[in-house]
């Protein structure tokens, strides 16, 4: 199954995610991060939408990973 995880200390709570796929993020009120919501059932669409939300984020905190696939979706900018 696909993980989707959000990098805490890198998000800065611009909610580029959140425009682009409301269905898998949210905006924590609280702390001006983004959160994955759940489930998330890692269908071809729910794959599309949560690269195209990753591509999105400026600070580069969404990480796309599957475990049929050794590496991530989308690598990390050195930080």
């Amino acid at each position: 199954m696909m993980n989707i995880t959000v990098d805490l200390e890198r998000c800065e709570g611009f909610a580029s995610c959140v425009v682009t796929a409301p269905e898998l993020f949210d905006l924590d009120d609280e702390r001006s991060v983004a959160v994955v919501l759940e489930p998330v059932d890692g269908g071809p669409r729910t794959r599309a939408l949560a690269l195209e939300a990753a591509a999105s984020c400026p600070m580069r905190a969404i990480t796309v990973s599957d475990p049929l696939v050794d590496e991530p979706s989308l690598p990390r900018r050195g930080r």
